[in-house]
């Protein structure tokens, strides 16, 4: 226990040390290749643009199943002083990408050396899950025909849960993410005046107002939705009316339909305020993560397996409007997305003074390999 535990620090550590985006992962996917080799997995790599496969086969079972973990940091400028803190200017691990690896091959690693299944497991090491595209670039390069599984389990770490408890939930556990951006065209002019054009503030303002409306007039009280707007951005100045302004954001929800609906009221309320002002407007809508949800009999299966691991298991009681690029490999076969605690003093994630918490390592190992025990038991 303590030697892979000292490894899986220093693995983290390095990877901190040198964090990478979205589909440039590729010293963290070179670092992942080599230590799964060196267990004697089979690595393929180069999937979906920078992911890595490793797969581990005991026994005689037709059965597979896959773990996975995200290798992507983000553009965040680090202040936790650490030795080990990132060498790369303007981009950090500030969400425990990580530790998501290190603790996934800490679990290839001890499930290598001791076996206790039978089957095949698919480590995946997915490139771009903050930008919700990794797991679509992996799916769009064949993951399910080339390396098929039947079942796969993820696991996030949570700040402010203390290290060693685990928790899940059945069905809805985080949101989709749509994105959208709204531009309205008229003619700007001089501020002294705005009869002589059709300046685009006022409509602006006022679209960004009946926005808020969506969720509490438009979406029933019993489903969650959000719809926040996070940018207003105009080419006017301070005695220039504007003629050109992009309302960006976006909106949270937990079901196809009420993405939808967000959509459909979006659009007519752009349009008749478009009219109203006598402008232009138009809305380009985007669904950039889908819902997580999990299978209810392989939460309940995932709990049970964590639980002589853990300091504590819980059923998270609501689901959280964050989002999951995982959810993307739900949609193809079952399984449980999951959280383990990084500590209740532990900084908010995407936040420069971030770090992931190395106790938390050995938890998140033994939860993968128990979950793989579990799920492809030996004869």
């Amino acid at each position: 226990m303590t030697n892979l535990a000292t490894e899986m620090t220093q693995w983290r550590r390095d990877l901190h040390r040198y964090p990478e985006v979205g589909f440039e992962e590729t010293r963290t996917a070179a670092f992942v290749a080599g230590i799964l080799r060196g267990f004697g997995l089979d690595v393929a790599t180069g999937i979906g643009g920078t992911g890595v496969v490793g797969t581990l086969k005991r026994g005689t079972s037709n059965r597979a199943i896959a773990l996975r973990a995200d290798m992507d940091a983000l553009r965040i400028t680090e202040t936790t002083g650490a030795d080990y803190a990132s060498e790369t200017r303007g981009t950090m691990h500030a969400c425990g990408h990580d530790g998501h690896t290190a603790m996934l091959l800490g679990a290839a690693k001890m499930l290598a050396e001791e076996g206790g299944f039978d089957g095949t497991i698919r480590f995946l090491f997915q490139p771009a899950e903050e930008w919700g595209q990794g797991a679509l670039a992996m799916l769009g390069d064949g993951l399910m025909e080339r390396f098929p599984f039947d079942e796969v389990y993820g696991l996030h770490n949570m700040p402010g849960l203390p290290v060693g408890h685990f928790e899940t939930r059945p069905g809805p556990i985080m949101s989709a993410e749509d994105i959208f951006e709204i531009t309205l065209t008229g003619q700007g002019g001089h501020a002294s005046s705005p009869q002589w054009g059709r300046e685009v503030m006022v409509p602006a303002c006022a679209l960004v107002m009946d926005l808020q409306t969506i969720v509490s007039r438009r979406i029933a009280p019993t489903a969650t939705a959000v719809v926040s707007i996070t940018e207003l951005l105009t080419d006017g100045t301070r005695n220039a009316l504007p003629g050109h302004a992009r309302i960006l954001g976006d909106a949270r929800s937990f079901s196809p339909e009420v993405s939808q609906q967000i959509e459909t009221e979006m659009r007519r309320m752009a349009e008749g305020i478009a009219t109203q002002y006598g402008v232009e407007a138009q809305v380009r809508y985007e669904r950039e993560f889908v819902p997580t949800i999990n299978d209810p009999d392989l939460s309940q299966a995932m709990m049970q397996a964590a639980a002589p691991v853990s300091v504590a298991t819980d059923t998270r009681p609501q689901p959280m409007t964050g989002s999951e690029d995982f959810a993307r490999f739900l949609s193809h076969v079952p399984g449980c997305f999951a959280f383990i605690g990084n500590g209740a003093e532990s900084a908010p994630l995407h936040a420069p003074g971030y770090d992931f918490n190395d106790a938390a390592l050995w938890h998140g190992a033994q939860v993968h390999a128990a979950i793989a025990r579990a799920r492809l038991p030996s004869a």
